[in-house]
């Protein structure tokens, strides 16, 4: 496939990101899992995942949900779990490894480019990250190829920015403070919000008895403060933006970003952030 070199740098940048963020990820991997956990069970079920089959895992990240769904299809089965970043395949294996996760093999490959046989998987899944993907279109057409006759795809999204708190809080700091936005159609976890346009994705592609469901995600921060050491510490693009500015405008910028999540503080002043996410379930 020929990419264009508008798609050649959206990776690049998205590559640098990951990899740039993974220690971060590593450092918050258990608070982070406690939230999203939820959305690989889901996962997992919609897609049929069975004991002994074969499962994808694009765009795994730390690992989910390909170690879900290789404790559910056993020493029987098998699942590759495939990420752009080298240094959060790194991460996975390395957790799958600490908790005693030995049927899954982790690969850093292009989601757009899933160098893999044809009708080799018996489902394939992909927690938030379709969304990063420049050409979409192209890479679910190859996850369709690569799924056997019956087999189903299952994957998460973000829904609208005012209904993720745990990004919109953020950005709506940004806002404020009038930072640049990025330019329209960039890439984020909030690109694939129009769930409408996402489904008819799947039918071009060639899937059929295509469905979504939302599902409330929440995470938890022991205070603004934390959540706002979170952010800084995944590093992405809305925070490369904010580390561009003068360290005192990067102060109130943070500061005002703690000060976003009081809203969200229970009377123990632990902030909780329930956001909503999207799984579409797709038939090959």
């Amino acid at each position: 496939m020929t990419q264009s070199s508008d798609a050649i740098r959206q990776k690049a940048e998205q590559l640098r990101n990951w990899d740039d963020s993974a220690v971060g990820w590593n450092k918050f991997f258990d608070k982070f899992e406690v939230g999203a956990q939820c959305v690989s069970d889901r996962l997992v079920e919609l897609a049929r995942i069975q004991r002994g089959q074969r499962v994808l895992d694009v765009a795994t990240g730390v690992g989910e949900p390909a170690v879900t769904a290789a404790r559910l299809v056993g020493a029987d089965g098998r699942v590759v779990a495939t990420d752009h970043s080298s240094q959060m395949i790194k991460l996975a294996a390395e957790r799958a490894a600490t908790m005693g996760v030995n049927n899954v093999d982790f690969q850093t490959m292009d989601a757009e480019v899933l160098d893999l046989p044809d009708q080799s998987f018996d489902a394939i899944v992909c927690r938030w990250g379709l969304m990063f993907l420049p050409d979409l279109s192209s890479a679910l057409r190859r996850m369709h190829d690569l799924l056997v006759p019956g087999g189903w795809l299952a994957a998460s999204v973000w829904a609208d920015g005012s209904k993720v708190p745990m990004i919109g809080l953020i950005l709506g700091v940004c806002r404020k403070f009038e930072l640049p936005r990025p330019p329209a159609g960039s890439l984020g976890p909030l690109s694939l919000s129009d769930i409408d346009a996402l489904k008819a994705k799947f039918q071009q592609a060639g899937f059929s008895e295509i469905s979504s469901e939302s599902i409330t995600v929440t995470f938890e921060f022991a205070s603004g403060e934390e959540y706002v050491r979170f952010q800084q510490r995944i590093q992405n693009p809305t925070t490369r933006l904010i580390g561009a500015q003068a360290p005192e405008m990067q102060q109130k910028i943070w500061q005002a970003a703690a000060d976003s999540t009081k809203p969200y503080a229970g009377a123990d002043g632990i902030v909780r952030l329930s956001n909503e996410c999207v799984c579409v379930a797709a038939r090959r």
